[in-house]
This record gives structure tokens, sequence and C-alpha cells, in this order.
């Protein structure tokens, strides 16, 4: 694939790899996945649909939705080009490999491991991790610890399900809350930025069915907190 000219690349969205089926790229943080109450124009569905559709109002053309990122986080996002190819990767999205880099509060007891519940949503749009099965579904986090300082700790996630805030919620329910993580976490003045970053997907392509990995680079700010070959 040829690089794409900066001043035609999706604001908020950088493309890291487009072809006829697929288009993926790194998504800044702040930045929606798909429209919500609050937001409904500047999101990366509504940018990527600007920018296949290339100036043209009448157009038709969109991208189709097949996984999302929370609002604060940063990183990998793939998007389909037709219905077909949309429901193809979400038919085989147990066999798509996340991988996540997660700056948490303290250090974990076990360096490595998997974190399992159920989680439910409320009202209010929180998400709450229960160890019986009751209404909620079940979410699993695997874990490994990177790094250690003397306040916070550099874990790599697999994420086996993906489900809504699933990362914040399981580590905050271990003790252990992500940096910058007001909702599930402990309020802060010094970090406003949330430290989870979606930093490799690997996903069998819809048409040639060969794996294909896609990496996206960590924000800067990740390496003020820890400084890491990310």
């Amino acid at each position: 694939m040829k690089k794409i000219p900066k001043k035609y690349q999706p604001k908020g969205f950088e493309i890291l790899h487009e072809d006829l089926d697929v288009i993926v790229g790194n998504k800044a943080p702040g930045m929606l996945t798909v429209a919500a109450k609050w937001e409904r124009d500047f999101t990366v569905h509504g940018v990527l649909n600007q920018y296949i559709r290339k100036g043209n109002p009448r157009s038709t053309k969109c991208v189709y939705v097949v996984h999302r990122l929370d609002q604060a986080t940063s990183g990998v996002l793939i998007f389909a080009k037709t219905e077909e190819v949309q429901q193809y990767l979400k038919n085989n999205w147990k066999e798509t490999k996340k991988t996540y880099y997660a700056i948490v509060h303290g250090h974990m007891a076990k360096k490595s491991g998997t974190i399992q519940s159920y989680l439910t949503e409320d009202e209010d749009y929180v998400v709450h991790s229960s160890k019986t099965s009751d209404d909620g579904k079940l979410a699993i986090t695997e874990y490994e610890v990177l790094k250690e300082t003397d306040k916070f700790s550099l874990v790599k996630v697999n994420l086996v399900t993906g489900k809504k805030n699933q990362i914040r919620v399981h580590f905050s329910g271990e003790g252990h809350p992500l940096v910058g993580d007001s909702k599930y976490g402990k309020p802060s003045t010094n970090f406003k930025d949330l430290r989870l970053h979606s930093a490799e997907l690997e996903f069998t392509h819809p048409h040639s069915k060969k794996r294909i990995s896609i990496k996206a680079r960590v924000p800067a700010y990740f390496r003020t907190l820890i400084d890491y070959e990310y």
C-alpha cells in the first residue's frame, strides 16, 4: 500500500493499512469511534465516511463498524468497506488477537495471569463486575507485567473477549486502576490522559485469508511515566 500523504489523512485517525476490503488505523485519544448523544459529527466513523467519499456530497459510500475503542483509548481500530466484510470480521472476532498496553497504579501481586468476571452496564453507562453470571457477559483478560516503577506498572494485555470498558473495570477490580481513569479509578489532576492503548491487531484477511498484523505507535505521554521500547 502507498503511504497516504499527511494532508489527506483523516483528522484524528492515522491510516496504517487500506485495501479493497478494510481500513485500519491509529485512533487518537479523545475521539469517539461512533456517534454518541453528546457528539454526532466528529467521530472516526464520520471522518472515514468523508474520506472514502472524497468530497462528493452525493456519494453514499460508507465504512462499517467492526469493533470500538473507548473515547479516551488510543490505537488500532479496523473498519470494513462492505457489509459482507464486516460480517466476516465479526464472525471471526474470537480468532482476532487484540494486544493492548496499559499503565496501572501500584504493583500487581501476580506478574502474569488471567482476570475473569461477568460484566453488566447500569443506566448511567457504568460497567460493573461480578463473579456470578446473573445477567452479565463473561469477560476474560490475560495480562503480563512488563516493567515497574516506584508507583506504576506497565502491563501488556491480551483481550480474550472484548466487552465495553473491560480492561479498565478488570484492573480496577484488582485494586490497580489504570492511570488517568477517573471513571473506574481515582480522579486526578496530574494524569488527564488514560494510559490505555490498542497496540496491535492480528486478524485473518477476509479476501486473502492470510493473517495480517497491524501495529500502532503509543502516544508520547506513555513514555513520560514509563520508559520502554513499546
